[in-house]
């Protein structure tokens, strides 16, 4: 599981649409959201966003490399169970949970997995992709075992290969280059209100 992003640039609107109309992320009531979602993705969809992704060619690499990890990681487990399957879903543009729920169910496995690639637990990532999940299960009528692999930021396995992958690039560095380590911010009020993703972060 992952966030999503624009296939191409008239994604864009469409993908921060979805994004700002997910009560985890405004959680002001459907129809002010609905505005505040039509004018967020059309103000920075041809504004900032827009401009962003021109930068990495008009479209998000999000997708091709949650699919390269997940090929990935159906090799290695495939080791183990043979019958074993990946699939990749993402939260705000496709491949949708919805899609995604309805191949799960034509595979016919045993039982689920979600493993959100969001270190950190957020209300606003993990919560809200596992959510989705839950809604769209119920909706295909998909009744199967399910187990969730959340957040993992204190993982000794996560910690040493991010520290592996910073240390290989500083190698080439110039001395005394600085590392800065940045986050997506949250508004305060969900960090207040019990969300943990700041203090994981830090």
């Amino acid at each position: 599981m992952n966030l999503g992003g624009p296939l191409k640039e008239e994604d864009i609107k469409p993908f921060l649409f979805n994004f700002f109309m997910d009560k985890n992320i405004i959680g002001a009531p459907l129809p002010i959201r609905w505005l505040l979602a039509k004018w967020i993705s059309f103000s920075r969809g041809r504004g900032a966003a827009k401009t962003s992704y021109a930068a990495l060619g008009g479209k998000s690499p999000l997708l091709e490399n949650t699919e390269a990890q997940a090929r990935a990681l159906e090799t290695l487990l495939q080791k183990t169970w043979p019958g074993l399957k990946v699939f990749v879903s993402m939260r705000y543009w496709h491949p949708l949970a919805a899609d995604v729920v309805r191949a799960v169910k034509a595979y016919a496995p045993d039982d689920v997995i979600l493993l959100p690639l969001y270190p950190q637990f957020s209300t606003t990532t993990s919560f809200s992709s596992i959510q989705n999940w839950n809604k769209e299960a119920r909706a295909a009528d998909l009744d199967l075992p399910t187990q969730k692999i959340c957040c993992y930021p204190f993982q000794t396995g996560f910690i040493a290969a991010s520290a592996e992958l910073i240390r290989a690039e500083l190698s080439k560095a110039p001395a005394k280059t600085r590392l800065l380590f940045s986050a997506h911010g949250l508004p305060e009020k969900v960090i207040t209100g019990g969300d943990p993703y700041q203090y994981q972060c830090e």
